[in-house]
């Protein structure tokens, strides 16, 4: 690499350049943000023979994949769970060959609910338990409503958001609406729905909601984290942390990417896999500006926030099952709590509050949030004892992420995840974001890194006139090696 210093600024090359000095041995490639996508398309650059440099704004690779240790064994803040579980998924191939075990907390593929309903226990606000017959009965009527949903779309010319279109269902179907009791659990079930799209059900597209691909197989939480995936991926390759992006420069023969302190490093193209919120904000600036089409994806789509209050507490006193739900009259009212001890056998139960509950809550202390998810556990269980630790995410607030992960907003078409995953010139995009089959999914993320890689790859050794001369990143050796997914239910 050469350097050298003008006026206390210092430039940076990428390891290997085309722009000067003539046709080098490899083609050049930087990777802007090192999440599950960025990773997955620096590994697949790499190994096809490209010289790759990765540049993360944190001080950790991972970006909203985070696997915390501090409670002495591992807790993802982030992404935790693997949607379908099934050699489909693939993320699969990766996590069999680790042997990381998977407790499988649905078998069901559904967006309604991360869980086989036989493993719950819902309370209303007084500490009494919901019964379970009621429970069942109020999830199948909440089925029947989004059936009449997809009535009601077919007959609107505009898209409306799926609160409303619930309401004109409840107009229309008398024998739909719930009183009571059954409506705090019907509001529940609505609240579990604006958890899985990280958004309030007034702002998420009656048109796009169920426009993702369901892999079978189910829903399997990662037991020892996500951490040990995105390690393995990340292993031999080039990456600088704290290097957080300010400007992109394309030109027909390369790119610039210059960082916050001024470092520029120069190479054939780029990857940008940062976070949908980070595009948005602007705050990466784009010269010459992306065309008007990519600013209009950026802008149409939705990001979400879904947050994770974690209590680590020193013994067990909540029921054995997978998660314990409170019951209110508004989805803002309605709690969340997954037991991890069922699953890792670790005393800790993860509050998720998402959408305006999740931003309200993040302009609270660590503290207040912590002691915020207490109270609402206290509500149902009043024995409770005090947690001895807490963590608290900030996925909306935080500035590498602005946001935990995308989705469909009113008005706007599906079809922007395609657009946004479009490559301009030599930049590539990558990310949960522009995945049209997976958004807000790891196994999303992780398969436009690979796309991303291989637009990547196509153009630049099309320039280089030696497209016969590498490997092709999804290489037959690699898809043909399936290792079963380790599956428990405890």
């Amino acid at each position: 690499m050469e350097s050298r210093y003008q006026s206390n600024r210092q430039l940076k090359r990428a390891a290997c350049y085309s722009t000067v000095g003539g046709r080098q041995s490899s083609p050049s490639v930087i990777v802007i943000g090192g999440g599950f996508s960025g990773i997955a398309a620096a590994r697949a650059l790499h190994d096809a023979s490209f010289q790759v440099v990765l540049l993360e704004s944190r001080d950790r690779i991972g970006g909203r994949v985070y696997t915390d240790y501090s409670f002495g064994f591992p807790v993802d803040l982030g992404a935790s769970w693997l949607h379908g579980v099934c050699k489909e998924n693939p993320l699969a191939p990766v996590i069999g060959r680790l042997g990381l075990p998977l407790y499988r907390t649905s078998g069901d593929n559904s967006v309604l609910y991360d869980h086989d309903l036989e493993s719950y226990a819902l309370f209303d606000t007084n500490g009494n338990q919901v019964p379970q017959e009621l429970v069942t009965k109020v999830g199948e009527v909440f089925e029947n409503i989004l059936k009449e949903t997809d009535k009601v779309r077919q007959e609107q010319s505009d898209d409306i958001s799926i609160s409303r279109a619930v309401s004109i269902v409840f107009e229309r179907r008398s024998d739909l609406r719930q009183e009571g009791l059954a409506y705090k659990v019907l509001q529940w079930y609505l609240c579990r729905m604006e958890g899985w799209f990280a958004a309030d059900a007034d702002t998420i597209s009656l048109n796009g909601w169920d426009q993702e691909v369901l892999l079978p197989g189910g829903h399997g939480l990662m037991v020892r984290g996500y951490r040990p995936v995105i390690n393995t991926l990340a292993k031999g390759l080039d990456i600088r942390l704290g290097h957080r992006v300010t400007k992109v420069v394309r030109r027909y023969n390369g790119v610039q990417v210059i960082t916050e302190d001024g470092t520029t490093f120069v190479a054939d193209a780029a990857v940008i896999s940062v976070p949908l919120g980070v595009l948005k904000a602007k705050i990466i600036e784009f010269e010459p500006r992306l065309p008007e089409w990519k600013e209009e994806a950026i802008e149409g789509l939705g990001i979400g926030i879904e947050n994770k209050i974690v209590l680590h507490f020193d013994k067990i006193f909540w029921p054995n099952v997978e998660f314990l739900g409170v019951v209110a009259s508004t989805t803002y009212g309605c709690s969340y709590f997954l037991n991890l001890h069922k699953a890792t056998g670790h005393p800790v139960l993860v509050y998720m509050p998402a959408g305006q509950l999740a931003q309200d809550i993040e302009k609270m202390s660590d503290e207040a949030a912590a002691n915020f998810a207490f109270m609402q556990l206290k509500k149902i269980l009043p024995d409770a004892c005090e947690p001895i630790q807490y963590l608290v995410s900030h996925w909306g607030a935080d500035v590498n992420s602005l946001g935990s992960y995308s989705y469909d907003r009113v008005g706007k078409s599906h079809d922007l995840y395609e657009r946004l995953r479009i490559p301009v010139d030599n930049l590539f995009f990558a990310g949960e974001a522009t995945s049209m089959a997976y958004p807000g999914s790891v196994h999303g993320a992780f398969s436009t890194g690979l796309m991303a890689a291989e637009d990547c790859r196509m153009r630049v050794l099309e320039r280089y006139g030696q497209l016969d001369l590498f490997n092709p990143v999804m290489g037959e050796e690699t898809a043909s090696v399936s290792v079963p997914l380790l599956i428990s239910r405890m």
